[in-house]
């Protein structure tokens, strides 16, 4: 059987083309979140506001990550998306080394936004191939397992970064998680095959344009449960990102930890991340199959509970003990992944897969990832000018985030509500 018809792949194969590609969003990972870890001697090296770190992993970041999302993965519908995978892991990869050479805050941002263009092109094409390679009923398990590569590579990134700092610089940090990645976009495109569109739902998909962004977005958009989702899912990673790149700074400065413990503490912690993103997609899958509204309950629930564990971790005055508690939060705070993704790819046909991804990915992006950091830096900024907070500002501001997170869990709930009928429509699309 040729890879042109459906079901070409075996199960083998089919498992070694997901691992890849987790490997590959770990590395998008790792690139992406050392900048967290390497905060503070970023910032008493370059001499740089809390709100200008926070420009530089929120918004600076997002708005080239978000708004070439979309071109990207525009191409990945029309073309190979392995080969758009490859060339932009590579892109990514280089420009995270480059960020170790930067001699001023101008330096560092220019190659962020490097690191941010390349991995534009990183999840949309994967989501694609993923969904082509897994029915719909699987679908949810295999984007969780996936999605396995943001905590993976997030801990790796910290406890790399955090350790690398302490014994060399912040600088070899960058070249050491950076070059690596340039070799794994070869074995991408040598080894990775393109899966044929529609194969997971045994159709022969026709050669064909892919359909335009504004009508991808406009059919998306009329979907009254997907506006909710895609809100959902905004807030929860605007509390996320923020508290992912802050976190290390808050224990450094109100606990006094170092890079160094921080980054092996998080990297422990990263396996409750693993689990709740890996039991997110599972449990969304079999419970699911009961009744489809449990994709939006199962995070909605572990998104409102996360609340007062996180509030104690922000507030608690012992370190070790909020830091075991921070165990509780990463969990539930994972279960949001693979559900969300899997139900936008159930919303839209065959050929506005990458794009579907990707528009979700901008909207979750440019308030999440944009926004979040921003949001933190800024709220940390007023609070230790206008109070008396001092170093303990940043873990107020922390806490006050939190308010977002239950916004997102009354989102989710409402996406519920007409999740049936949109996904009745959406299955009479080819």
């Amino acid at each position: 059987m040729t890879d042109q018809s459906a079901g070409a792949f075996s199960p083998a194969y089919r498992s070694y083309a997901l691992g890849l590609l987790v490997v590959v969003y770990i590395f998008n990972f790792i690139d992406r979140s050392i900048l967290g870890i390497l905060v503070e001697p970023i910032k008493q090296d370059l001499g740089v506001s809390d709100t200008l770190m926070g420009f530089l992993g929120g918004i600076a970041f997002a708005t080239f990550y978000t708004f070439l999302g979309i071109p990207i993965a525009r191409l990945a519908d029309k073309g190979s998306r392995r080969n758009v995978l490859a060339v932009c892991l590579g892109l990514w990869s280089m420009a995270t080394a480059l960020c170790g050479l930067a001699a001023n805050f101008i330096h560092l941002l220019l190659a962020r936004i490097g690191v941010a263009i390349g991995e534009a092109g990183g999840s949309p094409p994967s989501h694609s191939m993923i969904s082509d390679m897994f029915p719909a009923d699987k679908r949810a398990t295999a984007l969780g397992i996936y999605a396995l590569g943001i905590p993976i590579g997030t801990m790796l990134g910290n406890l790399g970064g955090g350790w690398i700092n302490e014994v060399m610089d912040w600088r070899t940090a960058f070249f050491v998680v950076g070059l690596p990645g340039v070799m794994l976009a070869l074995v991408v495109r040598f080894t990775l095959r393109e899966p044929p569109r529609g194969a997971s739902e045994g159709l022969q998909m026709q050669a064909g344009e892919a359909p335009p962004v504004k009508e991808v977005f406009k059919y998306l958009w009329n979907r009254r449960s997907f506006r909710f989702l895609a809100l959902a899912g905004s807030l929860h990673a605007f509390v996320g990102y923020g508290v992912g790149y802050w976190i290390p700074a808050m224990f450094n400065r109100s606990h006094g930890l170092t890079t160094g413990e921080m980054g092996l503490a998080l990297f422990y912690l990263g396996f409750a991340s693993i689990a709740g993103t890996f039991l997110g997609g599972y449990l969304g899958d079999k419970f699911g199959a009961r009744d489809v509204r449990w994709y939006v309950w199962l995070p909605g629930l572990a998104t409102i509970v996360s609340v007062p564990f996180s509030t104690f971790v922000y507030l608690y005055h012992e370190p070790y003990a909020a830091l075991w508690v921070l165990s509780v939060s990463y969990f539930l705070g994972a279960y949001y992944l693979g559900p969300t993704f899997s139900l936008t790819q159930g919303m839209v046909g065959l050929r506005m897969r990458a794009l579907a991804s990707s528009i979700l990915l901008f909207i979750l992006n440019i308030i999440g990832l944009g926004l979040g950091p921003q949001f933190t830096g800024i709220v940390s900024d007023i609070l230790n000018i206008t109070t008396d907070l001092g170093q303990d500002a940043l873990r107020w501001a922390l806490a006050i985030s939190l308010i977002f997170n239950v916004v997102s869990a009354a989102m989710y709930w409402f996406a519920g509500r007409t999740l049936k009928e949109d996904l009745a429509a959406s299955s009479e699309m080819s």
